[in-house]
């Protein structure tokens, strides 16, 4: 199984080129980093990540730019993979985000993991031009749009969302027929339903292995009614705070049917972090383990 690390606050406090690059010394096989453009100083929504009466923590509006965290990680390293874990897709200009990512992934080499999400904060969606309740229609439409400029010499759309008369969008990126497209969600038929339908993967956040055990299972047979290979899938454990960081637990997800955990770093300056990586490396990567 395939262990990867992911950064919440890759900031210069813990420089990502630094920690990207030990992680990549000690076997780690990839490297993660969120997405929040801004955060509204208002918003309705309730935080998914902690209690409903709890304030949202503060790295939310603290986050830099996950793209431009992984070209500076791409320069450091030479073969872990670098994720997004995720990339908020309705506040992004396919467009352009095409572009970027195509350019990451040809002067990484191909280490490019699009790790998809539509948001849980309507106002910073709304005001990032996404359309909050029908967000993953925006999202399917978007992705259409970057694989057809990742693969065609020239494309044009017409769209629910977006409109633009044939283009030419270079350089291409260097996996083909382009970078693996791995949705987040949960345990839901129509998250199982997208990524039968236009995803590489499925990289849930969950509370336990059985969800994702159970999960497996049915989008194995979500793909079996719609003829899709499973067997093409990258399933990913993504692990909240604190979770999934021993050599039990990595056994267990193992069992589930994912080819990778990605744990969660809890440091957050740089000899905090160097340390951590040696204890996860000890405990997740060691022979044995």
């Amino acid at each position: 199984m395939d262990i990867g690390i992911f950064q919440v606050q890759p900031d210069r406090r813990a420089d990502p080129a630094i920690v990207a690059k030990r992680a990549e010394e000690l076997g780690f096989e990839s490297y993660w980093v969120p997405d929040h453009t801004i955060i509204p100083v208002e918003f309705s929504e309730v935080y998914p990540g902690g209690a409903p009466d709890a304030e949202p923590p503060e790295y939310l509006w603290q986050i830099p730019d996950p793209l431009m965290t992984l070209a500076r990680v791409s320069g450091a390293t030479t073969t872990i993979k670098l994720g997004t874990g995720i990339l908020l897709v309705p506040e992004r200009n396919p467009l352009l985000m095409a572009k970027q990512i195509a350019t990451l992934d040809d002067t990484s080499g191909g280490r490019f993991l699009f790790g998809v999400g539509a948001g849980w904060n309507r106002e910073e969606c709304e005001i990032l031009g996404g359309d909050f309740d029908h967000r993953w229609s925006q999202v399917r439409e978007s992705i259409g749009i970057m694989k057809d400029l990742w693969t065609k010499d020239q494309s044009g759309h017409e769209g629910r969302y977006y409109n633009f008369p044939a283009v030419k969008c270079f350089p291409k990126p260097a996996q083909k027929p382009h970078p693996p497209v791995i949705l987040g969600g949960v345990t839901a038929d129509r998250v199982f339903n997208r990524v039968a339908d236009y995803g590489d993967g499925w990289m849930p956040l969950v509370e336990s292995a059985d969800d994702i055990a159970a999960g497996v299972s049915r989008l194995k047979q979500v793909c079996a009614e719609k003829g899709r290979d499973f067997s093409t899938l990258d399933i990913t454990a993504f692990g909240l705070d604190g979770q999934w960081r021993t050599a039990a637990d990595r056994r267990e997800i193992e069992s589930t049917g994912a080819n990778r955990l990605v744990v969660w770093l809890q440091a957050m300056d740089t000899e905090g972090i160097l340390k951590e990586l040696e204890q996860l490396a000890a405990e997740l990567i060691a022979p044995g383990s």
